[in-house]
């Protein structure tokens, strides 16, 4: 009889010593076996009951192989789900190892949110009004919370690592509110401080093509943005910056003028680059032929344009044989000539251009004796100065009226 009170005595400790399973409960579980590839069966330690945890509540991450995560006889900390069947003894309980990992990720985020860190994630998927980012658990950074300025492409940011600030956080809806902008605008403040302060105008650096607009293109100078207007894009005409350069490009840009009060850097591409007079007496030297365009006309002649960025003058005496009232009469804009060049002068960057030297003189022009009028003109003129001894004012250095008064003088006496 004592032995068989003993006996029940031993019976009831140990009933007492099973610890009772509640939702929501943090347990141990040792995996006893991997049922059809698809759950974990596990026996929940000091409960002398049993679980399951489905393959997608072992991790946060997706598991593509149940054998890849977890083997027979591993211990995993578990959080109860819910109880499965209607057994009170012998009731098996849904398991999850993933939520136990989310809570433990959310407690970590709030500690950062109530200290004011930031966290870092990648973005997972670029939706419709946002970012979808892991953090551990999902996160969302809504579009204009991105960056400091317009994204027209969201894809552009799909698979990247980036550092956000907190901005709302809710465990209890899953509700996670991130801020890349944030991070952007101190890391710009931060930037801007130093390039504005070292950043002088006349210095070459390089830079990213960061965005455009039809009247220029913005290069990013490491946290800074500067502005290249379209004009100094180039030595050649530019209808868009786009025609001829793209975001993300690296570009050498030369400081034209820096503006910390308003924040503002222009600079210039063009001037990195060799200027198009640099060779011009190689490229078109004295007695060369060269084909043009049209670029303005005047009163007194044309402006051609014969290399990119060079432009050198007919002038209206060298546009035809004929006589010619303006320069519209015979030319437009646009069109395309040939010139002769007649000289250059590369530090004043002029050029001297020549249409009727590459046309035939009229026939009209000239006498029987093959002799044309200006020729008998020249004769004329040479005959004169000879009776003038040979001193025209020109060369002599006395003028017509200096002649002419020392002959009445001559008279008077």
């Amino acid at each position: 009889m004592a032995e068989n009170n003993e006996n029940k005595n031993d019976m009831l400790k140990a009933l007492d010593s099973i610890e009772t399973v509640k939702v929501g409960d943090v347990v141990k579980g040792e995996v006893l076996a991997i049922d059809d590839d698809r759950q974990a069966i596990v026996g929940i330690k000091d409960a002398g009951v049993e679980g399951v945890v489905p393959a997608k509540e072992l991790s946060t991450k997706p598991v593509e192989d149940i054998n890849d995560a977890v083997k027979v006889g591993d211990e995993l900390d578990l959080v109860v789900i819910s109880k499965i069947g209607n057994d009170k003894e012998n009731g098996s309980y849904l398991l999850s190892q993933r939520r136990l990992e989310a809570r433990k990720v959310w407690d970590d985020i709030q500690k950062k949110f109530d200290d004011g860190e930031t966290i870092t994630a990648k973005v997972t998927q670029a939706v419709k009004g946002g970012l979808v980012v892991d953090a551990g658990v999902r996160g969302f950074v809504p579009a204009s919370m991105i960056t400091d300025h317009y994204v027209e492409d969201l894809n552009q940011f799909k698979g990247q690592e980036l550092e956000f600030k907190i901005i709302e956080i809710e465990p209890s809806e899953n509700r996670l509110i991130l801020s890349h902008r944030e991070i952007v605008k101190a890391e710009h403040e931060k930037a801007a401080q130093k390039i504005f302060a070292e950043l002088q105008p006349g210095d070459v650096i390089e830079g990213k093509v960061a965005r455009m607009t039809n009247f220029g293109a913005f290069v990013d100078l490491g946290g800074v943005d500067g502005l290249v207007h379209v004009s100094e894009i180039s030595y050649e005409h530019v209808d868009k910056p786009s025609d001829v350069l793209s975001a993300g490009q690296d570009v050498k840009v030369k400081v034209l003028n820096v503006d910390p009060d308003r924040e503002r850097i222009s600079l210039s591409i063009k001037q990195t680059l060799p200027g198009p007079w640099d060779d011009i007496e190689e490229e078109a030297p004295a007695g060369s032929v060269l084909t043009g365009t049209v670029k303005r006309l005047t009163s007194f002649g044309a402006f051609v344009e014969v290399f990119p960025g060079v432009e050198g003058l007919v002038h209206i005496s060298q546009i035809s044989h004929k006589h010619i009232a303006t320069p519209a009469d015979v030319l437009k804009p646009g069109q395309e000539v040939k010139v002769k060049v007649l000289n250059v002068d590369p530090e004043r960057q002029r050029l001297g251009l020549s249409m009727k030297a590459l046309e035939e003189r009229p026939k009209g022009e000239e006498n029987g004796n093959g002799e044309n009028y200006r020729g008998r003109r020249r004769s004329r003129r040479n005959n004169n100065r000879s009776a003038m001894n040979n001193a025209p004012e020109e060369e002599s250095g006395f003028s017509m009226g200096d002649l002419i008064g020392d002959q009445l003088k001559n008279l008077r006496k």
